[in-house]
């Protein structure tokens, strides 16, 4: 009798969901700590599924171990479906015993190395397969399913797709050429399975052998096919966790742009409100020094300005500390509408008392309103207020004994414009050091509310700013 050809018996697919992968995105307990405490997430070009030359995570020390055992049981199997065989005598002539438990050694514990190594693995098994069956080892259940499993690796692991389909390819042609032989033995065989009819031109023979090829067709369309699913899949797992990543990234990024503004306004109110205060009250200090011996009652009215200014300037850090103070959830729900609580009520109806406490402190300033007022949303108040502010602080240090200072907030259709102008016209009262931190907040400011800033000298002399922002005018006014 002549020697089997494949196996008509298709194992079962294996389970991709063995073969792991890269994991969906979960939400860790890091996630749920402050921003700035957050691990940082990391993307590598590597990772991402689309890039070229990505390949699924390396095999794990679980999957090598599952694989050793697979080999070994899918060999332990083979002797034993060898044994039975014997005993069956379907085989006349079969090869030796050790013979026999040499070729199911060289077919299936290859298997152990079939993740690492894939392509030079389904090389090997199929190899190992086709002596297996010219040298008539009694055992085909176990071979074929080991032959599948190989062709099945191939296509779920090789990285180099390239290889992974010649590989395959050589393996089918080599396998569809070996079942044309035996089939073209078999048929100018007449010894040749016996028991089949040769007569007519669709005989059992013919019949038969149709079927072994149509089995053969679909044995290994099925290995391909599953292969390259898992391999989809695989890629589609790891493109739904790189995806996951991203946002985890675009997360991390968004929240400390949040954190970077929040320092930025806080700075900017630490600046101002520091700045302003320890002005008014370096002036007036001074001021009282210098009237201490010759006017002791000008001397004490100029204390009580300083002790005033140093009681507002601990109001306005007291306000800026407790927003420091607040929980991030807090703080965030109040950031556009916690401003005004954060440092007081500082609105534009307030700039009159700059004007005032700035010609007390010995620049003369004139305070003006154009227009028809109309409410300014709360944040746009407060840094209108706070550019005033800044700027008549800048007045004080640079416009020199005698300047003067004009303040004018125009209400335009639209928009509203504050002007802080002085002449310079003084002698400078001495160096005066700067940050340069003042303009650089009032142009941050005036970006915030998508607004203008003109900030420079002026032809006929002094100094010039000019702040124009935008309102948002209801469809009913």
């Amino acid at each position: 009798m002549d020697r089997p050809l494949t196996s008509t018996r298709t194992p079962a697919t294996p389970a991709p969901a063995a073969d792991g992968g890269r994991g969906l995105a979960v939400r860790r307990p890091e996630d749920d700590a402050p921003a700035d405490e957050r691990p940082e997430v990391v993307l590598e070009a590597a990772e991402d599924p689309d890039a070229p030359g990505w390949r699924r995570p390396p095999v794990t020390g679980d999957q090598a171990r599952a694989d050793l055992l697979l080999a070994g049981a899918l060999f332990v199997g083979a002797v034993l479906s060898m044994a039975l065989q014997r005993t069956t005598g379907f085989y006349e002539d079969p090869a030796a015993g050790w013979v026999s438990v040499l070729c199911l050694a060289a077919v299936t514990l290859p298997l152990a190395a079939r993740r690492r190594r894939p392509a030079a693995v389904v090389l090997v098994v199929a190899v190992a397969f086709v002596v297996t069956a010219e040298l008539l080892v009694p055992e085909t259940l176990f071979l074929n399913i080991a032959l599948f499993m190989a062709l099945y690796t191939v296509g779920a692991w090789d990285p180099v797709r390239r290889r992974a389909t010649l590989a395959r390819l050589a393996v089918v042609v080599g396998m569809f050429v070996w079942l044309v032989l035996s089939i073209f033995r078999s048929v100018t065989d007449p010894d040749s399975l016996p028991e089949l009819s040769r007569a007519g031109a669709f005989s059992p023979l013919v019949a038969y052998l149709l079927i072994q090829l149509l089995t053969n067709v679909l044995y290994f369309a099925g290995a391909w096919w599953f292969g390259e699913h898992a391999w989809t899949s695989a890629r589609e797992r790891a493109r739904t966790a790189y995806r996951g990543r991203l946002l985890q990234v675009e997360r991390q990024l968004v929240e400390r742009q949040a954190v970077t503004l929040e320092r930025l306004r806080l700075a900017r109110e630490l600046h101002d409100a520091v700045a302003h205060h320890v002005s008014m009250m370096g002036v007036q200090a001074g001021a009282a020094r210098a009237l201490l011996a010759s006017d002791a009652a000008r001397a004490s009215s100029a204390l009580e300005q300083v002790e005033d200014s140093a009681r507002q300037s601990i109001v306005e850090l007291q306000g800026v500390l407790r927003t420091l103070r607040e929980a991030p959830g807090e703080q965030v729900a109040g950031t556009q509408l916690g401003v005004r609580d954060s440092v007081g009520s500082l609105t534009v109806d307030r700039i009159p008392e700059l004007a005032a406490q700035s010609t007390e402190a010995g620049l003369p300033t004139s305070f003006q309103v154009v227009g028809d007022p109309v409410p300014l949303p709360p944040l746009v108040s407060l840094n209108l207020f706070r550019i005033a502010q800044e700027a008549l602080t800048n007045s004080r240090k640079h416009g020199g004994v005698g300047a003067r200072a004009d303040v004018r907030v125009r209400y335009l259709p639209g928009a509203v414009e504050l002007e802080v102008a002085d002449d310079g016209t003084g002698a400078r009262r001495g160096p005066v050091s700067s940050s340069g931190l003042g303009l650089v907040g009032m142009r941050e400011r005036v970006a915030a509310d998508g607004g203008t800033l003109h900030a420079g000298p002026r032809s006929r002399g002094g100094f010039l700013v000019r702040a124009r922002i935008p309102l948002t005018v209801p469809e009913d006014q």
